[in-house]
């Protein structure tokens, strides 16, 4: 049972740091690219965002991959 828990404990702090990181992105690097590439200012929230899901998705896989190892060892 403790296993469990951890592993939900894990769980619950990468989704606090993906969180985190993207309220970070929302408010400073959106208004940044706005003002740097202005051409973008229409598309630039998705972009970031896919670009974020993206980042945040093969995180949580490599991370489940590791913490859950090969189990078929003989």
């Amino acid at each position: 049972m403790t296993s469990r828990l951890k592993t939900f404990g894990l769980i619950a702090l990468i989704g606090f740091i993906a969180g985190v990181l993207v309220q970070v992105t929302a408010t400073y690097v959106i208004p940044w690219l706005v003002e740097v590439l202005p051409s973008l200012a229409k598309i630039s929230p998705f972009l970031i965002a896919g670009f974020a899901g993206a980042i945040l998705t093969v995180a949580g896989v490599c991370i489940w991959a590791y913490v859950t190892g090969n189990r078929n060892t003989y």
